[in-house]
């Protein structure tokens, strides 16, 4: 067995397959998990420390810890040891991946459909 196959929840960058984006919004499905992902996207590109989202969030430590594994594993946070602090900030290039697998195919690519959608997207980055 190769050694992606044993890491299924890793993408080459900029790719994402079916399973790999219903990883990611199963993830997402849940509305603690969904709460910390916009929180960690609202504070890009430092991130917080674990303890700070669950205070942030008001969940215990131990829950959030879980929640914020999962996001790890669905490919949507990174993680950093700092000493005894694990700081998580959202992968973006994940996010990105998973948004563009979504509208790859929008309109039939009738893309002057489209505009409206990529320019609310685009004023998000204005922003």
């Amino acid at each position: 067995m190769s050694p992606i196959a044993l890491y299924p929840y890793i993408r080459y960058r900029g790719y994402m397959d079916n399973e790999s984006v219903i990883v990611a919004l199963g993830a997402l499905a849940q509305a603690t998990r969904l709460d910390a992902f916009r929180l960690l996207v609202r504070h890009e590109p430092e991130g917080l420390p674990a303890g700070e989202v669950a205070k942030a969030l008001d969940v215990p430590q131990n829950t959030m810890s879980v929640h914020l594994a999962t996001l790890a594993r669905a490919g949507l946070v990174t993680s950093e040891r700092r000493s005894r602090i694990i700081n998580y900030r959202a992968d973006l290039d994940a996010l990105r991946s998973v948004m563009l697998f979504l509208v790859k195919d929008c309109c039939g690519g009738r893309a002057e459909l489209c505009h409206p959608l990529a320019d609310e997207l685009l004023a998000c980055r204005a922003a």
